[in-house]
This record gives structure tokens, C-alpha cells and sequence, in this order.
């Protein structure tokens, strides 16, 4: 298993270089190697889970050699809990993600090039023990997802991409400002992830405000949380179907994972300072995406303001610094959220890719006409509003039990966002697929076997998570206890 980390964040390179040498005809030979080089990372994300050994919170499978001597700069790679279950699903969303792709047909070459370089700048983030390391891979997926909405996307494409754009590189002014207050002040000057872990204690509560409050509005613009959402309805839904998976799947949880990584064991008293507001701007967020979603008409709008609603209950559940439930429950909504709302903006594709239209009102009686499609909405539609027995129900629940011993209030107002969830999205379902077939419904083609294939995978997990969480809970529990210790609350 040595160098798994380093094979897994270099193969998707070393397949965007090999696409990049094929002829830009050759569309076959284009998709299929993409497909080979995003399978292999999948493969030794799996075989990373079982090796692992959830017994304990340290790190493993680390990887440390001298990059840049003279500024103690490291190559350092490094898994722990939090980290394991993120490459699974950054390696399987990229996966299928390449396999809903198949239809693009205008500058194939440089899409799947750009895609597999956000592939790898994805897996760098959640293996970086290393600031500066950290901050590359941060700042490298930047540039492709950028590409990939301003290229391919829709009509306002140039306008959501320099909106992200500019959004995240504003974040991460915040939070380079933050890593280079770590670096002089700790001696030796040091950017070690881990080090600075270790020396939390000897942080002043004043520096530890004022590092925290920087980290934190460059990981809440990843979230997004309000009022930094703006740039994410914009870029999904100009972004290619593909795209919006990757975004709403992973790149959300950066936020979060970043938090939990860095923010809530290297400033402990900030973290506990602070968890009230998070509570309150989670509940925010879960209740204002809620409302805004009932207002949308087009479909697409409606899954991206569903994910500001959901990365609520993510905000709300780490908030309860003092618990092991809350935090997991956090974990295990960024995990399920990633299949759920993966598999929804597949979904939306499927039906834009026939008739170019993604408004709610367009259609009617589509059960009638595509009954395989319309079972694979709904399953994944109720997974999201909290059905028993899914992953969502597990990962609301397990929040919502974290943090009521420290929020009554705001989780009782929090628990409001479930009622609203199957609200907007139930009368989505009565829209669309009840009743007689009408407008756009009469073009519709059911869902074919490539599209089929790449939802059917994150449906399996969806509902294994939803009805044997202990798949889940076993990867996270030693780290998440070890990370609550740190926190001291």
C-alpha cells in the first residue's frame, strides 16, 4: 500500500496529460481512457477502505518527504477517518461523472482533460497534511472547474464562472492570511498540519479568534453558508450535468471537511466560542434554502438551493462541538448528501439532455411515460426529505440528536427544514409526474443503461448507509472521538 495516496492524486493527471496527446477526433479513445483513469483511483479508494484500521484516530498510509527546505515546506500525505470515506466518494462521483459525459461532443478533448485535473486537485485536499500542500490543491481546483462552467456551460456560463471564481479566491485570501499567521508564529516556522494541532494549546484566545474567524469565511464560501451562497444556484445550474454532480458531491464538502480538519482541533476555544453562531447560521441556512426552494421553477435551481437547505444540518451538526452524534452526523450528511444530490442532478440531466427544457411546469404525467426514471426520481427524492431507512434520515437524525443537549431552541426551529423538504419537493413530484402526460413529457425517452448505470451505484449506498449505518460509522467513530478530546468541551 505505499504511495497509494500519491497514485491516487497523480493517475487522474497523468490521464488528463494522455487524453491531451490523442487526436481531438478520436472521441472513443478520449472517453474510455478518462473512464481507465478514473477507475483506477476508484479502485484504490476501495482498496483504501479496507486496509484501513478504524480502530484508531492516528494517521496512515503517510507519505513525507522535503519539498522546499529553506521554508520547511513538505510533501506530507496522510488519511485519517474524516478523510478515508471523502476519496471514496470524490473517486466514485468522478467515476460515473465521466460516464454522464459521454454525451458531450464539442471540445471533448480539453472537458475530460480539465475534469480529471479537478479530480486530482479534489483528492489533494482531503490527503494534504501540509499547509502549503493544503493550499495548492485548494487553489488547483480553481482553475478547471472554472474552464468546465465558462466553456460548457449554459447561457450565462461566463458569468458563473467568474462569479465562483471570484467567490473562492476571495475565500482563500482569508485563509492564506491565516496559514502565513501560523507560520511566524510558531517556532521553527513550521506549516505542518499536524504540528500546529499539537502546539494548540500554547495558542493565545485572542490569535485563535482571529485565525478561526479567517479560516472559517474561506471554508463557509466552499459551503456554502449564508451569506456567502450567491455563487452556487449560478453555478450549478449553468454548470453541465457533470459538473453540478462534482460540485453539489464534493467540492461542497471541502467546507466541512476543512473545518473538521484543521479549524475545530488546532483552535479549540475559538471553536467553542463560535459554536453558537455556526448552530444559528446552519439553522439559517436549513430554513432560507428551504423557503427558496418552494419558490423555484426550474428543476435544476431547486436541487442546488436544496443543497444550502442540507449543508445546514452539516453546519448545525459540528456546531455541537461536545458531540460524537453531532459531528458524525455531519460526516454522514456530507457522505449522503454527495450520493443524494449526485444522483439528482444526474437525474435533471437525463431529461434536459431530450428536451432542452428544465422547467417544473413543462411537464406532466411523466410516470406514464418513463415509470423506470420516474422510480429512480422518487427513490432518490425521498432519500433527501428523510425517509426512514436511507442515508438522509440517518444523517438528519443523528444531527439533530447531537445538537439538541446544546441548542434546544435552534434545533427545534432546524427540525422545521424536514417538514419544508418534502414540501418542495413533494409538490415537484405532483407537477411533473402526476396525472396526464403533458408538455414536454410527450418527448421524453425513458432512461437508458448509461444513465442508469451511473445512478444505480449511488442509490445502493443510499440505501445500505440508510439501513446499516455502522458502514459508515465505523470508518469516523475513533477519529471523531479523538477530535471531540482535542476540542476539550
Amino acid at each position: 500500500m505505499s504511495g497509494i495516496l500519491s497514485w491516487m492524486i497523480f493517475l487522474p493527471i497523468a490521464g488528463s496529460v494522455a487524453v491531451l496527446l490523442l487526436p481531438k477526433d478520436n472521441h472513443k479513445a478520449i472517453r474510455w481512457t478518462s473512464v481507465l483513469f478514473t477507475a483506477i483511483p476508484l479502485l484504490l479508494s476501495l482498496m483504501l477502505l479496507s486496509a484501513y484500521d478504524s480502530t484508531t484516530a492516528a494517521f496512515q498510509f503517510q507519505e513525507q518527504a522535503a519539498w522546499i527546505p529553506a521554508l520547511n515546506v513538505n510533501y506530507h500525505l496522510g488519511v485519517d477517518g474524516l478523510a478515508v470515506p471523502m476519496l471514496f466518494l470524490t473517486a466514485l462521483l468522478s467515476f460515473l461523472s465521466i460516464f454522464i459525459s459521454f454525451n458531450i461532443d464539442q471540445r471533448v478533448k480539453e472537458y475530460f482533460a480539465f475534469f480529471m485535473l479537478l479530480e486530482a486537485g479534489m483528492m489533494g485536499v482531503f490527503c494534504a497534511l501540509d499547509f502549503f500542500l493544503f493550499y495548492v490543491f485548494w487553489e488547483v481546483m480553481l482553475v478547471p472547474m472554472y474552464f468546465l462552467i465558462g466553456i460548457w456551460g449554459g447561457p450565462r456560463k461566463e458569468y458563473a464562472a467568474i462569479k465562483f471564481f471570484l467567490y473562492t479566491l476571495f475565500g482563500s485570501v482569508f485563509m492564506l492570511v491565516a496559514i502565513l499567521a501560523l507560520y511566524f508564529t510558531s517556532m521553527p516556522h513550521s506549516l505542518s498540519i499536524l504540528e500546529h494541532i499539537q502546539r494548540a494549546p500554547q495558542l493565545g484566545h485572542g490569535f485563535q479568534l482571529f485565525a478561526f474567524v479567517f479560516f472559517f469565511i474561506a471554508f463557509a464560501i466552499k459551503i456554502p453558508t449564508l451569506p456567502f451562497h450567491t455563487w452556487l444556484p449560478d453555478a450549478h445550474v449553468e454548470a453541465p450535468t457533470a459538473v453540478s454532480v462534482i460540485l453539489a458531491g464534493v467540492l461542497l464538502k471541502m467546507g466541512t471537511y476543512a473545518l473538521l480538519r484543521i479549524s475545530f482541533p488546532m483552535f479549540p476555544h475559538a471553536t467553542r466560542y463560535f459554536a453558537f453562531p455556526m448552530a444559528v447560521l446552519g439553522v439559517a441556512g436549513i430554513i432560507y434554502g428551504a423557503f427558496v426552494c418552494m419558490a423555484q421553477k426550474d428543476l435544476k435551481k431547486l436541487v442546488a438551493y436544496s443543497s444550502v437547505s442540507h449543508m445546514g444540518y452539516c453546519l448545525l451538526g459540528m456546531a455541537a462541538v461536545g458531540s460524537v452524534a453531532g459531528i458524525s452526523g455531519c460526516m454522514f450528511q456530507m457522505v449522503s448528501h454527495g450520493l443524494i444530490t449526485g444522483a439528482l442532478f444526474m437525474l435533471v440531466g437525463v431529461i434536459y439532455d431530450r428536451t432542452h427544457n428544465r422547467e417544473i411546469d413543462a411537464y406532466g404525467g411523466m410516470w406514464l411515460k418513463v415509470p423506470v426514471y420516474t422510480g429512480v426520481m422518487i427513490l432518490f427524492v425521498l432519500g433527501s426529505l428523510g425517509l426512514p431507512g436511507l442515508s438522509g434520515f440517518v444523517s438528519e437524525f443523528m444531527v439533530f440528536l447531537g445538537a439538541f443537549p446544546y441548542f434546544r431552541t435552534t434545533v427545534a426551529i432546524g427540525v422545521i427544514g424536514v417538514l419544508l423538504t418534502a414540501v418542495y419537493f413533494l409538490r415537484m413530484i405532483q407537477k411533473m409526474f402526476l396525472g396526464p402526460i403533458a408538455g414536454h413529457s410527450e418527448q421524453l425517452t425513458e432512461i437508458n443503461g448509461r444513465e442508469l448505470f451511473a445512478v444505480i451505484p449511488l442509490g445502493v449506498l443510499m440505501i445500505a448507509i440508510g439501513v446499516y449505518p455502522s458502514l459508515l460509522s465505523d470508518y469516523i467513530k475513533a477519529t471523531i472521538e479523538n477530535l471531540v478530546r482535542l476540542i476539550g468541551a
